[in-house]
């Protein structure tokens, strides 16, 4: 009878012992979930955001723009098919050689952000130097009439602390990205419409591109926007994604 007392000990020690490394662990998953989002920043502690929150079943679809003039039409003809608002993120000069087209975009509702002045890495730069790119490529969206633009995504997500601490202190929200199918590479219209429909989830950022060098992106987003609303996804601008987090946290707190 002792022996079958102690076999009883044993075992519950062994259960408490998995009860508490499972508490454990569902507690360190739930705040993994809940820092998957970073939102914003204080100076003192700046960061860039990639995500939203994972509780809300929205998503951002960004588009970066760097040169040429003809993919931008098709890309906003799908989003206006599928009734889509996104977020375009351009660079300042092709701004300066097409100011028509910036116009197009902002009639068509979507959100507009800064990639900088010119397309050049800024962890190759001087500080003074992307300083200098960051308000010249301010000057140029000023005379189109965006004084106010707070979004930025540095050239290629190019990023490091003290990249980061430069373009904050400047007044801009960093914007990253979660879900990239690479689009620019144009590896197949079916890859990029099975990479973004299996990794979006709740609160993601899709980085695709309107450039002339993407040729398949038009085409995918055919599929793309009912398939991610069939997923039970809504699309939103980066600035209503930001808004939805920051009052998740706020709740949270």
């Amino acid at each position: 009878m002792t022996f079958f007392y102690t076999i009883k000990f044993k075992k519950l020690k062994q259960v408490s012992l998995f009860l508490v490394l499972a508490l454990f662990t569902a507690l360190f998953l739930w705040v993994e979930t809940k820092s998957d989002f970073t939102v914003f920043f204080t100076q003192d502690n700046p960061s860039a955001l990639t995500k939203g929150s994972p509780d809300d079943e929205s998503v951002a679809l960004t588009f970066n723009i760097t040169w040429g003039d003809t993919m931008l039409e098709p890309t906003l003809e799908q989003l206006e098919k599928h009734d889509v608002t996104a977020t375009f993120f351009l660079l300042g000069e092709w701004v300066e050689h097409h100011p028509d087209l910036v116009e197009m975009i902002e009639k068509a509702g979507h959100e507009i952000g800064m990639l900088g002045y010119r397309y050049k890495s800024y962890l190759k730069q001087e500080p003074e130097q992307i300083r200098q790119d960051l308000n010249k490529a301010t000057d140029v969206f000023s005379k189109m009439g965006y004084t106010d633009l707070r979004l930025l995504r540095t050239p290629s997500g190019h990023i490091n602390d003290e990249v980061l601490d430069i373009v904050t202190n400047q007044g801009f929200d960093v914007i990253q990205w979660n879900v990239n199918p690479r689009d620019w590479e144009n590896p197949g219209t079916n890859e990029i419409i099975d990479h973004v429909l299996s990794n979006t989830s709740n609160g993601d950022i899709i980085l695709l591109h309107a450039s002339d060098s993407v040729k398949q992106t038009p085409t995918a987003l055919e599929s793309i926007l009912p398939g991610l609303k069939q997923k039970g996804l809504s699309f939103v601008t980066i600035s209503e994604l930001i808004t939805r987090a920051q009052a998740e946290v706020e709740e949270i707190n």
